[in-house]
Parts: C-alpha cells; structure tokens; sequence
C-alpha cells in the first residue's frame, strides 16, 4: 500500500545556464533535470519517508529513462506509470532573467504524460490510499486527461481516499476559448471532491471569482468535503485556514535562491506527510515552508536536499548548505 498518490504530469526540463537568456537566442542549456509538478511533490513524499507513488507516462526513450531512474531512487513506486514506445517524453525549456521570473517552453500537451488511464483503485497499492494528490496543471493541458484525473479521483474517494488539491492552473489554458469552459468544468469536478486545497491568492481569487481573500475563503468552505485551505502567498509565505475557523500565518525561511522551481510542490508533499503524522497546524506549516526552502536552494527542481532530518535541521537554524 502507498500512503499517497498523484496522477499527473512527468517531464524534464532542459535548464539555460546563465539568467537573461532568453529562449530566442541562442545559447546554453543544462540538463536533462527530472520535473513536473505532480513528480516533484511524489519525490518529496518518498524523501520524507512516506510510501507513495504516481500514475503518469513516458515514452520510451533516454528523457523517460531520466525521470523513471529518479523517481525509483527516491522510492516512489512507478507501477502506474505509462511507457510509451510510440511517443516522447514531455519536456520544458526554461530561462531566467535577473529578477527571477521564469519563460517556459513547453512540449507536453500531447506526450504520454497526458495519456495515462484511470488504473484499478481496488488494487492493494491503491484502495488504502490516504490522499491522492491532483495539479491543476495535469488537469486541463489535454481535456480527456482531465477527465481521466477525475475518474480516478472521483473512485478513490468512494473508498475513502482524502484528495488534495493545488490548481496550479496555467493561465493559456483557461483562456484558450477552445478550451477554458470544459478546463473550469474539470476543475471544479474535482474542487468538488477536495479536502486540502492549496491555491496561490491568485488563483483563489481566479476560481472563487472573488478579490475579497475573507470572502474567497469563506466561500470554498462553502464545499462540505474541505477541511482545510493552505494559501501560498509567494515570499509572504502562506495562510492556512481551516474549517473551524484556526488561521495558521507561516512565512519562508531565509535562504539563498538559487532556483525557484517546484518550492510550492516540495512545500505541500512536506505538508501532506505532516499532517499523516498527526502534527499540529503549525508545525505542519513550519515543515512545509523549511522543505520549501532547501528545494529553492539547489539548482534542478527535484534536486533540493530534501529528508526529515535536513528539514528538521533547517527549521532548527543548523542546516549547513
């Protein structure tokens, strides 16, 4: 059995080496890094000690090879995930200016990241699972696939599985007039089912259609399934609510950045395997933050230093970088 599961997106990303290259010019890249939300937050799982896995795809090819290896090295189980001989990996290209606001390219909307199936929730490794974990991101980048998401979701909640929720939402998506109505459909299928729910106050604001923060808030605990709102509020930290009405304020341990990428899906695998320990609020929060931190100190998305002893250490003031 896996305590925790995702099913979303697998992909590497292929990094510039200098900030202020743009992805029009040329220059140097670095990488193959393993990436991807729902894989960025299933590693930290697995590197915190808990027993997870992932249902996603790959193909067949030396980038799958990259992000399968990675992933059994931290211990997540890969049983669930596809791999495709007849497609290609996902992939993003990304660059930094001086600032440290990222340009991404991405080529996954039609990779097997996109493809995988609703597997059998009534196997063993499923049917006690205690969260599945779901991306926004994964959700509307290929409209079946989102629906295949919420299949799944929709199963394991019937046999009692918690699911969490960050949206994530890549704003082209739900703009794409093409696209945007069925993408809203789809994520309020599975807002619907969420017990943890993880928005940037963007993106709260965007799905609750209010600017009000109280009064968003106010409205998601509308959902009888939510038991609590985790608000990241970028380097203001994050605001944790629940229903009964505790607020939680945690801000971010002070680090060098040295690559912003993935700090909110290392912060909420962290937080999640707090709250399976049966932590408090806070120190949940403070976990989740101190994790964060060592994922932003490292260059590679996946490639913070992260174990509960280094978080421990962080959150203690002692870690040595």
């Amino acid at each position: 059995m896996a305590e925790i599961w995702t099913m979303g997106e697998t992909l590497v990303e292929i990094m510039r080496t200098e900030v202020d290259k743009p992805l029009n010019e040329t220059a140097l890249f670095s990488g193959p890094y393993p990436s991807g939300s729902s894989a960025i937050m299933i590693s930290t799982v697995a590197r915190m000690g808990h027993s997870c896995g992932i249902i996603s795809g790959v193909g067949k090819d030396g980038f799958g090879d990259c992000m399968l290896n990675r992933l059994k090295k931290d211990g997540v189980d890969v049983s669930k995930v596809l791999v495709d001989p007849d497609g290609s990996t996902a992939c993003a290209f990304v660059a930094y200016d001086n600032k440290g606001d990222r340009r991404y390219l991405f080529h996954w909307d039609d990779t097997p990241a996109t493809k995988a199936v609703m597997p059998d929730v009534t196997e063993p490794s499923l049917k006690e699972a205690k969260y599945l974990h779901i991306m926004g991101c994964a959700l509307t980048a290929r409209l079946s696939y989102g629906w295949e998401i919420v299949k799944t979701a929709r199963a394991m909640k019937a046999q009692g599985t918690k699911i969490s929720f960050d949206p994530n939402v890549r704003v082209e998506h739900l703009t794409n007039p093409k696209k945007s109505k069925e993408s809203f459909e789809i994520i309020n299928a599975v807002l619907e089912l969420t017990n943890l729910f993880a928005p940037g106050l963007d993106e709260l604001k965007l799905l609750t259609g209010l600017d009000d923060v109280d009064a968003a808030v106010k409205k998601c605990f509308e959902n009888p399934n939510l038991e609590i709102l985790m608000m990241k509020n970028g380097d203001k930290g994050s605001k944790i609510y629940t229903r009964d009405g505790l607020v939680v304020e945690q801000g971010l341990y002070k680090v060098k950045c040295v690559d912003p990428t993935g700090a909110g899906d290392t912060s909420i695998g962290a937080f999640l395997c707090s709250l399976l320990e049966g932590k408090e609020l806070k120190e949940c929060a403070e976990i989740a933050a101190a994790a964060g931190a060592l994922n932003v100190a490292a260059f590679g998305p996946m490639e913070g230093k992260i174990s509960p002893e280094n978080v421990q250490a962080m959150r203690d003031g002692t870690f040595q970088f």
